[in-house]
């Protein structure tokens, strides 16, 4: 029997289904029931039928899957698997962070632990953090943990925000002159870089998308595309947009964590039930209302 199989018929066995970011392997997003940024896979998450979730990201990705999803067994077949710009903030320095800007409204982007969502006002995503600065009371704001995503929002309101200062060392690690070099190895491409991008990058690309947001305009546009995110997206690009032409800013834009699930982990993962993600109740809940009101502000 192969992997594959394996993998299918525990899946079956333990009524579950498998959710992979558009980063993963390739092989882990064909396994997958379903592809997406994180907290598309965790509203997926909320709607599936199932009662085992196997979350193939990194650990904020199934912490807000059960953060969501309290009556579900999650497990991520990869605990080790953590996200640098996550850990660029803890809970504590938070805390000291609201102390010197008491007036302030706290946005955290969902690539954060659950502790220091549940120290947050509200969440945001990489697409929606313009619409969701721009809804609150407040007129000043702290946006952690992505610098490079805060000063991007920072253009489209007349809030103060305040960054924090993390970023994705993947992203981070693009340059202007990858663009530049883009630019003569693909005359008449576009290229669409991802917010947590250097500003400098940004400046120079002809669109700003999140992953999702990317692979919907790939499948509007007649022309090449060079893609400055991380390059496990290609693999969906190219898989619904057959004729199409993907092209990496560069080749070395890799996520080492994202990379580290494969079709033995998930198999493992399924057979023996590990590794459940449990967050203590009153993280969850706190955490939860900061997602809750993400929702909320996105509906109106």
């Amino acid at each position: 029997m192969s992997l594959a199989e394996e993998i299918l018929q525990l899946k079956k066995e333990r009524k579950a289904v498998i959710l992979a970011h558009n980063y993963q392997r390739g092989e882990v997003q064909d396994i997958a029931d379903y592809c997406g940024d994180s907290f598309g896979l965790s509203q997926k998450a909320v709607e599936v039928d199932a009662e085992v979730i196997v979350f193939c990201g990194v650990d904020f990705m199934a912490e807000s899957a059960a953060i969501l999803n309290p009556d579900k067994i999650v497990l991520n077949p990869k605990p080790e698997a953590g996200c640098p710009m996550s850990a660029m903030i803890t809970p504590l320095q938070l805390q000291l962070f609201k102390k010197e800007h008491p007036d302030a409204a706290v946005v955290c982007y969902v690539n954060s632990s659950a502790a220091v969502k549940a120290e947050s006002d509200v969440c945001c995503t990489s697409s929606n953090s313009i619409k969701i600065v721009n809804a609150l009371e407040q007129d000043e704001v702290l946006h952690v943990p992505d610098y490079n995503l805060a000063t991007y929002t920072q253009r489209f309101t007349k809030k103060k925000i305040y960054p924090w200062n993390g970023f994705c060392p993947t992203h981070h690690q693009i340059t202007a002159g990858d663009i530049l070099i883009s630019k003569m190895d693909h005359p008449g491409a576009e290229i669409i870089v991802h917010p947590e991008c250097r500003q400098e990058v940004i400046a120079l690309a002809d669109g700003v998308y999140s992953t999702d947001g990317m692979l919907k305009y790939a499948k509007t546009t007649t022309k090449d595309l060079v893609i400055g995110t991380e390059v496990g997206i290609i693999h969906r690009l190219k898989k619904e947009n057959p004729g199409k032409n993907f092209y990496p800013v560069s080749n070395y834009v890799v996520c080492p964590n994202m990379k580290m699930n494969t079709l033995e982990t998930i198999r493992d993962s399924l057979r023996d039930m590990k590794t459940e993600i449990r967050i203590p109740e009153t993280i969850r809940i706190d955490a939860k209302k900061a997602l809750d009101r993400m929702l909320e502000i996105g509906r109106g």
